[in-house]
């Protein structure tokens, strides 16, 4: 793409998809994109991508990257790899649009995204972004509520709903019960769905 064209969110995924593919990097898109598949359309300013990394790709992701104008040095995703800390992600950020995507990695004894990920959803966006991986709009609902727990951000609790009205019928509540058990947040679960179901 040329540095005088402006770059938009559907276009910016699409340079990332590319990155990970030509990495053989498996990953996961949650947040607003994969909001867009079981909820509503909202704008976006940055991506929620979950990648499943190994070490031996970690050279190559970080060039794949580079070609692509974000600087995502080699090193700094080994520190972050090697480092128990809390879930911080890596930040891929567009040099000429400043667009960002918050890369999580896998992570041993995550549950949740572990189980996530196995359940991650092909969904085809339709050109420029065509069939991608994203998270299950039982396990977004479960993100969602995590984070609404931290932030207390009403965008996370508009998202939940707009989930559950879409997809009320199709929903494995047996399943989302279970993690909001495990997450500790019955009582804003249960607050939210009584006001939508």
């Amino acid at each position: 793409m040329k540095e005088d064209q402006p770059l938009d969110i559907p276009s910016f995924l699409k340079l990332i998809l590319e990155a990970l593919k030509a990495s053989k990097v498996e990953y996961l898109i949650g947040g607003a994109i994969a909001e867009w598949a079981w909820g509503e359309p909202r704008a976006t300013q940055d991506l929620d991508i979950v990648i499943d990394l190994p070490v031996k790709s970690v050279g190559r992701f970080s060039k794949e990257l580079e070609k692509r104008d974000m600087l995502v040095p080699a090193d700094i995703i080994l520190d972050a790899m090697l480092e128990d800390r809390a879930d911080i992600p890596l930040n891929a950020i567009h040099m000429h649009s400043g667009l960002k995507a918050d890369l999580y990695l896998m992570r041993d004894g995550d549950e949740l995204r572990k189980s996530a990920f196995q359940r991650r959803l092909l969904v085809d966006y339709g050109p420029p972004i065509g069939e991608v991986y994203v998270h299950s709009p039982e396990d977004l609902i479960l993100y969602k509520l995590m984070y609404l727990g931290l932030s207390g951000q009403p965008k996370h609790a508009r998202d939940i709903g707009a989930i559950l009205k879409a997809k009320q019928d199709q929903l494995d509540y047996e399943y989302i019960e279970r993690g909001v058990d495990r997450l500790g947040l019955s009582s804003v679960w249960r607050e939210l769905k009584d006001d939508i179901v």
